[in-house]
């Protein structure tokens, strides 16, 4: 029967063999795209993820085994470079603590032009017309005669709008449309808050003390209104720059280890951070029904000023070290972006920047994603037709 199959084979004609070997390439693409979709549909499975993730955490830090294959006299070398490594870690917390120093002296050089800059947001001073004037850049000019044009269209829209309504104090709104335009900060906002983010007048940034632990506290600093009696909500941030001793190479400059945050003293019936709900219950035995009334907690930005306590030993469950790590970003954030260059939030220009930076690496991705299209086309065994998935299998992947 053997030498019958092979005659049949060597007689068979040379279309019919490309047919078997296209089915049999047909097969085999069936083959990988049914593995393909397994694949996905385990990587979509989140028990076999967590699976996966528990293992590679087991990995991180492990030994690759190179260190063990090393001669004893070549770790004992390796253990004086670790510890001199160990001296650099403490050097370079000495350098973070004279940056904080300098920090402190150059916020005394700041302030006075952010206390300007309160002033005319509240209203409280007129910049002058040369204070007002602004230089565009060469990009942004414009002809004369197309300025002139848009100066007297202003005026005219200026003059209506004096007619209708009277002139506005400040920069309304200022504060609340920064934080708008953030979105790590507008993701905290609720409805019910920028009625009250209105009466934001400032934010400030205090620094500790030279000498004391670092630290640095968020003022801000809100006009007389009918949601709190408070003129100042504080947010202060404990911050350490010293090596653990337990893992001093996991040190990478000043970390902030805790936060405190205010009682705010709110008008009765005006607490944006409680809500009241109602709930029936049914009795047991009798079968009547009641409705009792609950207080329970409500999304507010003002939950920002009541953080989770850090206990003393450090253990905190999952819940609240995301809290407390998206707290700790955010006021990083504040003070070292919003504070100082509020006016480019407010515009929309810093955030164009950020976005800038973001595009940058997404055009990379395309280029590269161009790179391989255009290799593919100059494959002469490519064949597109092949390589396409039936649009039932993309669905379902």
């Amino acid at each position: 029967m053997a030498d019958l199959d092979n005659k049949d084979q060597a007689e068979m004609d040379p279309a019919d063999m490309e047919d078997v070997e296209e089915v049999e390439e047909e097969e085999t693409g069936e083959d990988n795209s049914k593995a393909r979709q397994l694949t996905m549909q385990m990587m979509q499975n989140p028990q076999i993820l967590a699976a996966l993730q528990e293992r590679l955490d087991g990995l991180v830090g492990s030994p690759s085994g190179y260190m063990e294959s090393l001669p004893k006299v070549v770790k004992r070398r390796v253990n004086a470079l670790k510890n001199l490594q160990v001296k650099c870690a403490h050097i370079e917390a000495k350098f973070y603590e004279e940056v904080h120093e300098l920090e402190r002296k150059y916020a005394a050089l700041y302030q006075p032009l952010f206390d300007k800059r309160s002033e005319i947001v509240r209203a409280a001073y007129e910049p002058t017309d040369e204070e007002c004037e602004w230089k565009q850049d060469e990009e942004e000019e414009l002809t004369v005669s197309k300025q002139e044009e848009m100066k007297e269209k202003a005026k005219v829209e200026e003059e209506k709008k004096d007619e209708e309504k009277e002139d506005p104090k400040g920069i309304p709104e200022f504060w609340l449309t920064v934080f708008k335009n953030v979105d790590l900060l507008s993701e905290m906002l609720q409805e019910h808050d920028e009625p009250i983010l209105k009466h934001l007048q400032d934010i400030k940034v205090k620094f500790s003390d030279a000498g004391q632990p670092m630290s640095f506290t968020l003022e801000f600093h809100f006009e007389p209104n009918d949601f709190f009696t408070n003129t100042v909500l504080t947010k202060t941030y404990k911050m350490r720059s010293e090596p653990d001793e337990s893992d001093p190479f996991s040190f990478d400059g000043p970390e902030i280890m805790g936060c405190t945050g205010c009682a705010i003293d709110w008008v009765k019936g005006k607490n944006v951070t409680l809500k009241t709900i109602k709930k029936k219950q049914k009795h047991k035995g009798r079968g009547t029904v009641r409705t009792v009334t609950k207080t329970v907690p409500n999304d507010s930005f003002f939950n920002f000023f009541s953080p989770p306590d850090v206990p003393e030993g450090g253990e905190m469950d999952e819940d609240s070290e995301a809290v407390l790590a998206a707290d700790f970003e955010i006021g990083h954030f504040i003070r070292e972006r919003i504070v100082p260059r509020a006016v480019l939030y407010f515009t929309g220009e810093a955030i164009e920047d950020d976005d800038d930076d973001y595009d940058e690496e997404g055009e990379e991705a395309d280029d590269e994603e161009g790179e391989e299209e255009a290799d593919e086309e100059n494959d002469p065994d490519y064949e597109p037709k092949k390589d396409a998935k039936p649009p039932e299998e993309c669905k379902q992947q």
